[in-house]
């Protein structure tokens, strides 16, 4: 039976372990910590994400656990003005075929725990770090020999890393060092809704935003905790992941905001704080037949709200394209870097972008109100339609679609480079060529 390694069991991980297993293929999920779990609080699915469960049989699952967003809040954090809302109602829905919908990280995550716990097709092994891999199988087969902290090496047809933000499967591929630090610290903190007072209580998430840093919530778990998520640029010294800090602490770094923003703060208490991270995104992020995926292939800030949907994404695409023989695992791997990187590049840079979009001072913020305020619904959906309304997730925007490219980067291109191609076999994959994947020109 064809195998397939994924490296790395959080939510990226798992949903490519039911999508590859769908189509008949055993995959080994191999994941470095003592148990499969995931740490966190919530997570926003745009229609997009919801429609990735969708084709993993799951939609209906999660959307019992999830809460439904009314509309998408943007608030001047210091004045206290209502600048403009997104109605996410019935003709968002209509529009964008799904929901918009919060939910509790771990609810999430254990939802596509139990689908790879209920699959005869998937093995789950903790405590099983990757740390490296080889090419070629078992006396110079097609393959790929998948390096273990046990010691151990584990046969493979396919690789997928999807070992997060410090992927030892990228060290290999890509090999560009650290991620990158964003200089901006971002506190998380859950409290429960019985704590919250009625006028503070809304069914949406709400952006409240001041000079280098701004401040989002909304409810989770089926509306039973308010998820509080204030960022700073504080350009901190070193990186940390889920450092406990002082409440006190985060309300100083907030004193700037208005009194409803500050009330809301002030709820929370058990703060942890996380420097956010990224990297700049690449071109290639396949090597024969190991391909990564979600924070390991292109890990962005969380401002546009989509890394997990991106993972959900990636996952959909790699199952659908693996089904087919093991000898064509290398040229399908390559269709799906090809048919993602556009796509997955210009989330990363709106994730960046909306920095100056939140953290605006002075008269900057006050254009960026008037602009806003001007703006319908329509206007609204018609600026998030790439994003959200997106069902066909191998496909890069177009031109009409105002295409990302990054200048100096991603540059016109030629013929797909298969020259590291190691799977021979692979290059007579009856798909067809690559050439018809590849990035638009660039312009300027």
């Amino acid at each position: 039976m064809t195998t397939v390694v994924v490296a790395g069991g959080g939510i990226g991980g798992l949903a490519t372990a039911l999508a590859v297993s769908a189509h008949g293929h055993r995959v080994v999920v191999c994941e470095r910590g003592e148990e499969f779990a995931e740490l966190g609080a919530g997570i926003q699915l745009a229609p997009n994400g919801m429609h990735a469960l969708d084709r993993l049989g799951l939609a209906g699952t999660v959307g019992r656990i999830a809460v439904p967003v009314e509309e998408l809040r943007f608030m001047d954090g210091v004045t206290g003005d209502h600048v403009v809302s997104m109605p996410l109602g019935e003709e968002y829905r209509r529009r964008f075929r799904n929901a918009y919908v919060v939910v509790h990280r771990g609810e999430l995550y254990r939802t596509l725990l139990r689908a790879c716990q209920d699959s005869d097709l998937i093995e789950l092994r903790a405590s099983c770090p990757v740390v490296g891999y080889a090419q070629g199988g078992d006396g110079g087969a097609p393959g790929v020999r998948v390096l273990t902290g046990q010691g151990r090496t584990l046969t493979a047809d396919a690789l997928v890393g999807a070992d997060g933000l410090h992927s030892a499967v990228r060290a290999k591929v890509v090999g560009d060092g650290a991620p990158r630090s964003a200089g901006i610290t971002v506190y998380r903190s859950i409290v429960p809704m019985e704590r919250v007072p009625q006028d503070l209580r809304h069914r949406s998430v709400s952006w409240w935003t001041g000079p280098g840093r701004h401040f989002v919530h909304y409810p989770i778990a089926g509306g039973r905790y308010l998820n509080l998520a204030p960022s700073v640029e504080n350009r901190p010294a070193e990186t940390f992941s889920g450092v406990p800090v002082p409440a006190a602490d985060v309300r100083a770094q907030f004193a700037v905001l208005c009194d409803t923003a500050r009330r809301l703060l002030a709820l929370g208490t058990d703060w942890k704080a996380w420097v956010l991270v990224d990297r700049e995104p690449v071109r290639e992020w396949t090597d024969g037949r190991v391909a990564l995926l979600g924070d390991a292939a292109h890990p962005m800030l969380h401002y546009a709200a989509q890394g997990a949907c991106m993972a959900l994404e990636d996952a959909v695409v790699i199952g659908e394209l693996l089904n087919c023989p093991p000898q064509y695992f290398g040229s399908r791997l390559r269709q799906y870097n090809a048919s993602r990187r556009e796509r997955t590049a210009r989330v990363h840079r709106l994730a960046r972008d909306s920095i100056r979009l939140w953290h605006a001072r002075d008269d900057d913020a006050r254009a960026r109100n008037k602009t806003l305020a001007a703006m319908s619904a329509t206007d609204l959906y018609d600026y998030v339609a790439w994003l959200h309304g997106a069902r066909d997730f191998a496909a890069s925007p177009g031109a009409a679609e105002g295409t990302y490219t990054l200048a100096g980067f991603l540059g016109p291109t030629g013929t797909a480079d298969t020259a590291n191609a190691t799977d021979t076999a692979d290059t007579t994959d009856p798909v067809g060529p690559l050439d018809s994947l590849e990035l638009p020109e660039q312009h300027g």
